[in-house]
This record gives structure tokens, C-alpha cells and sequence, in this order.
């Protein structure tokens, strides 16, 4: 492990907010950062651990703990035990993008159309990210990772992480702990062989952003292609020359809702179902059984309504910022808080609970932030 000069955070995180931490390591192999991260937790100081930092919302003050940056990188090959698939083992601190731009070339289908998406792989499972349709629960078979409360490392299933929308049992959400405290070393997805032909596009949600209909064919090549220049529309692919992309993505969550709360926002809110948790199997003992099996109970699906659309129709409009702000919404993209030149972490705050007040004042319904919040409360 290398312990390094502890650096402003803000010059290590797309926000481009935070002061320094007490102490800072830096991670080039699994070895150095399972070492570094039980060596951490040894000692009892505050941590978190950084990758690119497109997630993170850090505060003003200094860091009075220790931040872990992950540097591990490659990308290994495996079959997979289903035809016509193959299998991709990661390293934590791959840059995301540059995984999707691997797996495209190889002719691999599955997270095209998270092309674009900034941080790193080991990010990806603990937010299950998604764009467009696609999510890394679609693809996700396992991770490696160190749990902090033993320092022990193991392989889990994806199905035990508790992946849900923009979640998972890894998640720090804002207001409470993660349901386990560990992190993750290594990430293996499993994608479908499919080369460099044109096929369908399957998701409703991804042909509508692409302009594609049911039937339209195209490669992986064309969706990462149109995805980036999409996402570079919106100021959400990373470019020092443009201030609109100075965020941490989409600052607030597509909210989900019951159906009935759906149905009490303007019908052109844009929304799309969720899809409901099977139901437990109905169990009739022998002896209680009459020759008859009660229908199943029809169950409304939840719904994901656009926050962007909830903020602009509650009167904040793309490029809003309050007076004497360096903080403001993007330009091109009402989700995204932007540093407009060295605004503070209190300056974003401010703008994001306006933003919350704004919304929950005309449609009930309070937005939750996306990135991890460190030093920092909304």
C-alpha cells in the first residue's frame, strides 16, 4: 500500500467540491487494498473509499479520516457456462466507460447503453447503475469484496447484494448506514455474444431515446455511438471545456411511486412501470384443499416518474441558480447541479434543497439525491 500527500477532494471529484482528508492511500493491487482497507478499519478513523468520484458529494470542511482512492484496473475474459454468452471479471478501479468500450469492440451486448457513464466498475453494483433501460442487476453474475466487520474476502452472488433501483445493500443512502459495510474488489458480468451485427434493439425506453422502432436493426457499435452523443447533449459525458458536465451526473433519483400516487401527477409527467416482485407460491395444505385455487390478487406495478420533468414543471428551469450562486442546474439537463467555477459544497446544498422544496411544494412527492453525500446534509 502507498500512503500519499493528501489532496482537496475537489480536484478528485466531478462536483469539483471537498477539502482534504487527514490521510489518503492509494490502491494499485487487490492485495494493496485489501491490506490498506484492514489496516484502515484497524485503526477506527472514519473512511470512505474513492474511484472517480463522479458520485460523491463531499462538504466544505477537511476530511477528519482517511480516503482509499482504487487504482486496480484489467479486464479478464471467462466462458460462461450458457451458450452464446461470455463472462468479463473486473477490476474495481476499471474506468466504467472504458469496459463498455471493451465489451463493444469484442461484439459483447448488454451494457451498451451505459456508454458514457463516468466512475469506476467496483461504483457500479453499490448504485446498480443504469441508463436507458439497462441495468447492472441484467447483467451482474458476482462480486468480490472485503467485508469491513471481519476483513475477510469473498465472492457474492448478485442476488445477494440486494439490488434494486439505483440501490443495493452496499449503498450509503442519505440519512442511514449501508445494510453491509464492504468493499468491493472485483466485478464479473456475464454478456451476450452477438457480434458486430445489426439486431433489434430490445427496451422501450432505449428505442424511444435512440429514435428506433420495434423493428429497427442496429450493431452494439451504433447504440454506444448514439448513447455517448445523446449523453453529450445533455452534459453528461465528462469535458473539462464545458461547465454543465462539472456534476455528479443526475443529482436526483427518477422517483418510484405507488400507481395511485402516479396517477395524481399531470399525465404528461413522463413514467414507466416497474416491474413487481413475484408473489410468494401459494401453498394449500392436502388436507385443507377443496378442489378449488383462489386467482392470484392483481397487483399494480409501482411506477418511475421523471424527476427532471417534476423539476422543470415545478418552475425550475435548466440553467437556474439562486442569486449570488456559483451553483446552478446544467444548461442542457435539469437533473444535474453543476459547479459554475469554484462553488462551494454549502452553495450546491442550498440550490438542491430549493430544488426538493420546489417540487414536493407543487406535486407531494420529496426527491432523493443520488450520489453519496459525505460532510454534507440536504
Amino acid at each position: 500500500m502507498t500512503e500519499v500527500d493528501p489532496v482537496p477532494l475537489s480536484r478528485l471529484t466531478t462536483l469539483r467540491t471537498g477539502g482534504a482528508p487527514a490521510r489518503m492511500f492509494e490502491a494499485t493491487t487487490t492485495e494493496e487494498l485489501v491490506a490498506t482497507l484492514r489496516e484502515v478499519w484497524a485503526d477506527g478513523d472514519p473512511w470512505f473509499v474513492l474511484g472517480g468520484g463522479s458520485n460523491l458529494f463531499v462538504g466544505d470542511e477537511l476530511f477528519d479520516g482517511t480516503v482509499v482512492r482504487i487504482r486496480t484496473t484489467g479486464i479478464e475474459r471467462m466462458p460462461s457456462p450458457r451458450p452464446g454468452f461470455a463472462r468479463l471479471r473486473v477490476q474495481a478501479g476499471h474506468d466504467w466507460d472504458a469496459l463498455v468500450a471493451y465489451s463493444v469492440e469484442a461484439g459483447l451486448a448488454g451494457i451498451e447503453a451505459m456508454s458514457g457513464i463516468p466512475g469506476t466498475v467496483g461504483a457500479a453494483p453499490v448504485q446498480n447503475v443504469g441508463a436507458y433501460g439497462q441495468e447492472i442487476v441484467q447483467t451482474l453474475v458476482e462480486v468480490d469484496l472485503v467485508d469491513e466487520s471481519t476483513g475477510e474476502v469473498s465472492t457474492v452472488p448478485a442476488a445477494d447484494l440486494g439490488l434494486g433501483f439505483r440501490t443495493s445493500a452496499l449503498k450509503h443512502h442519505y440519512g442511514s448506514a449501508p445494510a453491509r459495510r464492504a468493499v468491493i474488489l472485483s466485478v464479473t458480468l456475464e454478456l451476450a455474444e452477438v457480434g458486430h451485427e445489426q439486431r433489434p434493439t430490445a427496451g422501450e425506453q432505449l428505442r424511444s431515446a435512440l429514435g428506433l422502432g420495434v423493428d429497427d436493426t442496429v450493431s452494439v457499435g451504433w447504440v454506444r455511438e448514439h448513447v455517448l452523443a445523446t449523453r453529450a447533449r445533455k452534459g453528461m459525458v465528462l469535458d473539462d471545456d464545458d461547465p454543465d458536465t462539472y456534476s455528479a451526473g443526475s443529482f436526483f433519483q427518477n422517483a418510484v411511486v405507488s400507481a395511485s400516487f402516479a396517477r395524481t401527477l399531470p399525465a404528461a409527467c413522463p413514467r414507466w412501470p416497474v416491474t413487481p416482485d413475484l408473489d410468494p407460491v401459494l401453498v394449500i395444505p392436502l388436507s385443507a384443499y377443496e378442489g378449488y385455487v383462489p386467482p392470484p390478487a392483481a397487483v399494480e406495478s409501482d411506477v418511475k416518474v421523471s424527476a427532471a420533468w417534476l423539476i422543470e414543471h415545478s418552475g425550475v428551469r435548466k440553467g437556474f441558480k439562486l442569486p449570488r450562486s456559483r451553483a446552478a442546474l446544467s444548461s442542457k439537463h435539469a437533473l444535474a447541479l453543476t459547479n459554475r467555477g469554484n462553488a462551494t459544497a454549502a452553495e450546491l446544498a442550498e440550490l438542491a434543497r430549493y430544488i426538493q422544496g420546489r417540487v414536493q411544494s407543487e406535486f407531494g412527492l420529496v426527491l432523493q439525491p443520488e450520489p453519496v453525500l459525505v460532510g454534507v446534509e440536504l
